[in-house]
């Protein structure tokens, strides 16, 4: 199997309302502050969960003003899907990353982020910045090994809702 990384066009735009697929929670992820850098550790579950994201209605014409939209190809068929959003900083937002359950663990996220790199750099972007559910634990684990750090955490983002109990940790990767 050869997986192609290619830009999403209006030629093939189906690609970015790829499906999402169930993912493992088995542990979560407690970063920690000490006023100069941050650090983290690692609680397991002790039953592991199941969970999967509502599938979104991206709309590619919308979309495209202000997003790229990268996709990993089997062939003709999207397997993988990276939509990176400009951002009024310096650093681009990586606002969605899925790959099949399929195709996990064959480094295609790696690749699809290295190439964002690429298209961020000459948009003079210094970095990308995401975040990721702190139960999580594969995406928090994956943006770490992938080079992103920790930057920052967001505890009220889920007040009033059913996720109350969740926190967003905002990860970081720096292109220096």
């Amino acid at each position: 199997m050869s997986i192609t990384i290619k830009l999403i066009t209006k030629a093939n735009e189906d690609a970015i309302n790829l499906k999402n697929e169930p993912f493992d929670l088995f542990g979560r992820m407690i970063p920690k502050y000490d006023g100069e850098k941050w650090t983290y550790e690692v609680e397991k579950f002790k039953t592991i969960e199941t969970m999967c994201f509502p599938d979104e209605a991206y709309y590619f014409d919308e979309m495209s003003q202000d997003s790229v939209f990268l996709g990993a190809f089997d062939g003709d068929k999207c397997v993988a899907l990276g939509i990176f959003k400009e951002a009024f900083f310096k650093y681009m937002y990586l606002y969605d990353l899925k790959i099949n359950q399929a195709y996990r663990g064959q480094q295609i996220g790696e690749k699809l982020i290295k190439e964002a790199q690429k298209i961020a750099q000459k948009k003079n972007y210094i970095g990308i910045y995401t975040q990721a559910q702190d139960n999580n634990l594969g995406a928090c684990l994956f943006y770490l090994k992938t080079g992103f750090k920790i930057g920052g955490l967001d505890t009220n983002v889920y007040k009033g809702t059913p996720q109350e109990n969740k926190k967003d940790i905002l990860f970081y990767l720096d292109f220096n």
